[in-house]
């Protein structure tokens, strides 16, 4: 973004919020209709989030970065290219990997397999890529879906820096040259790079190109220290992700080592008192180990190393077992002194002490997992690991890079269905962490680092005030009930500046990014989907309920139209279709206002434009012959190739494979560095 059009954007965002602080200031203090208020409320707080948003989209646009080119690749740089996978087709895999494979600067290449599927093993060996998959320490544990398989990988391979891939998402050769000269800056965490559909035609029915976010948002978020990493086409420093990653466990296994000390306290001094009653014989068993968990307590404020803590507790435990008479038998104690001088202690009480020293300790030892790793460097909390990792890098006093040139091309959902469950997960993933680790109480984030997550995360809650915007003029419309008492002038005197503010802010802010009015019909259009993330992330983070990690199909999934998809946008259009018959009957009956059916009737025509979006989506059925695919036909060849050599059975499978040791000139040669790619490629590829 120019200086001169960055001065345009931050004068439209002030024009933008000064209107919009007059209008929701008026709608506050005149105009509520208070007779209404069930829905004249929710009218006016719907219409004060949107001024919110405003505002945080204005200060995410008023710092726009337009990054300088990165400086070139400095050599010698150890890098691993990771190409996740679950359950993609093996073919689409290896074109990937193999694109990869082929990128000019010098690296080792990994194929990610979830799946775990035999004859990937063999076609990844075949064309001289490593395969790294899941081992028996997984079994019966929590997965965590891609960042369980991410992490799992950074803990097989050494690179200091991770390239990190879908399966459909084919680099260029010249990536990583592109991007590794940002790490020069030993702060610098991770670049990211734009999601880039080449699948997607002109027209993007589905919304799914997203090009004002890998633009001028990313370049905002940027400008403020709070670039996004979005799970793929990105690089991402390994001292950076491990750093991460020890943090995190040290501060959940203090958390986990202070509540265990505090429950442990407390069950200590509930048997102590049963006991005195029970068996005074037994008290002086309790009262020792009661005063180890204090002492623990107090080395665990001193700030003493947990596990020397976690040691000294159960020393202190086992001496006040073995100086009980009967509370251990010999066999498990071994030199233990039993007294002589008073009778063993009953049987059930011996068990009884035994058991809940054991407890206490069982919950105090933190180092005791039932997860595979027990150190996680990607964030697994959530089903939108790259955000929370993001945020959490941030938070740590790492910095980020958003490099705004399309490096990597993907494939996009061809069906509203895979469209639809794929941004579902995007947004419970975000009202997850938006819950659990809301930005605004995370230490370590600057003002404007928590704010600029915050507004990616609020978005999602625009689902509730989009459906207070339907509701509200059907209830006009069929039975009277207006929620607000203005005339239709004086509104549109207070509302109209705000309303064609925001648009030129959003269209100057968007130059040069296609689909602007197609966002915000899906943003509008999308609001079940909204609505279904942020009750599906709440019940996570308070009921506890599991969030399935759904992987975005990267072949089409149905065929025909999908209105069952979007029914709920269907059954409101129809309803406001309907509302708006009855509301001009009742005008020309002279039951309404003419004025505020009029108006009311504008409001419907917005909601209907808005709404068409989710209509056009669900009678899409693919791109067909209007989109070329960019992959080099020889890396195409080579796929299908190594595939149909393993369905043919050419290759034993392989017991061991060492990437560095396999050739690379199979068929597909190294592209020289000033090769263009694709050679007619209409994407932008500068800065």
């Amino acid at each position: 973004m120019g200086s001169s059009r960055l001065a345009a954007v931050r004068l439209l965002a002030v024009v933008a919020v000064a209107f919009g602080l007059v209008y929701i200031g008026w709608r506050w203090t005149g105009t509520v209709a208070w007779d209404a208020w069930w829905i004249a409320v929710p009218l006016v707080l719907a219409e004060t989030y949107s001024l919110g948003e405003t505002v945080l989209y204005s200060l995410t646009m008023w710092n726009a970065r337009r990054r300088s080119p990165a400086p070139p690749a400095p050599e010698g740089l150890s890098v691993d290219v990771f190409v996740t996978t679950y359950n993609e087709p093996v073919d689409l895999v290896l074109r990937t990997a193999i694109a990869a494979r082929d990128m000019t600067y010098p690296h080792a290449t990994w194929i990610l397999d979830d799946g775990n599927r035999p004859e990937l093993e063999v076609a990844a060996s075949r064309v001289g890529v490593g395969y790294v998959t899941r081992g028996p320490e997984w079994e019966g544990r929590p997965r965590f879906a891609k960042a369980g398989n991410v992490n799992n990988a950074l803990f097989r391979t050494s690179g200091d820096l991770v390239a990190i891939l879908d399966a459909d998402q084919v680099p260029e050769p010249r990536f990583l040259d592109r991007v590794l000269g940002y790490f020069e800056d030993e702060e610098v965490a991770f670049v990211q790079t734009p999601q880039h559909f080449w699948n997607v035609p002109p027209s993007d029915p589905l919304g799914t190109q997203a090009e004002l976010f890998y633009g001028p948002i990313q370049q905002g978020k940027d400008g403020w220290g709070a670039a996004f990493f979005c799970g793929s086409n990105a690089v991402l420093r390994r001292e950076a992700l491990m750093a991460l990653g020890l943090t995190r466990f040290s501060r959940d296994a203090r958390g986990a080592m202070r509540a265990a000390l505090r429950a442990g306290r407390s069950r200590l001094q509930d048997l102590l008192s049963q006991l005195a009653v029970r068996e005074p014989a037994a008290m002086p068993v309790a009262e020792q180990a009661l005063a180890a968990v204090r002492r623990a307590e107090g080395q665990f404020r001193r700030g003493d190393v947990l596990a020397e803590i976690t040691s000294e507790l159960r020393s202190a435990f086992t001496s006040a077992l073995v100086q009980a008479p009967g509370a251990v038998p010999a066999e498990a104690a071994p030199g233990a002194l039993v007294s002589q001088e008073s009778p063993p202690l009953p049987e059930d009480v011996a068990g009884e002490l035994l058991a809940e020293l054991d407890g206490v300790l069982e919950r105090v030892d933190v180092a005791r997992t039932d997860q595979a790793l027990t150190i996680n460097p990607l964030d697994t909390t959530t089903i939108t690991e790259d955000m929370a990792t993001a945020m959490h890098l941030h938070a740590m006093g790492w910095t980020s890079v958003y490099h705004h040139e399309v490096l990597v091309h993907g494939l996009a959902p061809e069906d509203v269905g895979t469209a639809l469950s794929q941004r579902l997960r995007w947004a419970t993933g975000s009202m997850q962490v938006f819950f659990r680790d809301n930005p605004l109480l995370v230490r370590g984030l600057s003002l404007a680092q928590r704010l600029m997550y915050l507004g990616t995360m609020t978005s999602y809650l625009s689902g509730f005030a989009a459906l207070v915007y339907l509701a509200a003029p059907v209830l006009f419309l069929t039975l009277g009930v207006f929620p607000l008492h203005a005339d239709p002038a004086l509104f549109f005197l207070h509302f109209l500046p705000f309303f064609v503010a925001c648009q030129l802010l959003f269209q100057v802010s968007g130059k040069g990014s296609r689909g602007l009015w197609r966002g915000q019909q899906m943003s509008f259009a999308l609001f079940p989907t909204w609505i279904a993330a942020t009750l599906s992330g709440a019940s996570a983070v308070f009921l506890g309920r599991h969030v399935a990690f759904s992987v975005t199909s990267k072949t089409k999934q149905a065929t025909g139209t999908g209105y069952r998809h979007v029914l709920p946008q269907v059954v409101v259009t129809v309803v406001l279709l309907v509302a708006s018959g009855v509301g001009v009957a009742r005008m020309l009956a002279g039951e309404a206002s003419a004025p505020a059916t009029f108006l009311t009737l504008g409001w419907v025509a917005v909601d209907l434009a808005l709404l068409s979006a989710a209509l056009r989506a669900a009678r899409y059925t693919g791109p067909g012959d209007t989109v070329v695919d960019p992959v080099p036909l020889s890396v195409a060849l080579l796929a299908a190739q190594a595939v149909g050599d393993v369905l043919d059975g050419d290759d034993a499978l392989p017991t061991t494979f060492d990437p560095t040791e396999v050739p690379l000139d199979l068929t597909v040669r190294h592209v020289p560095r000033s090769s263009p790619w694709p050679p007619s490629s209409p994407h932008p590829t500068s800065p």
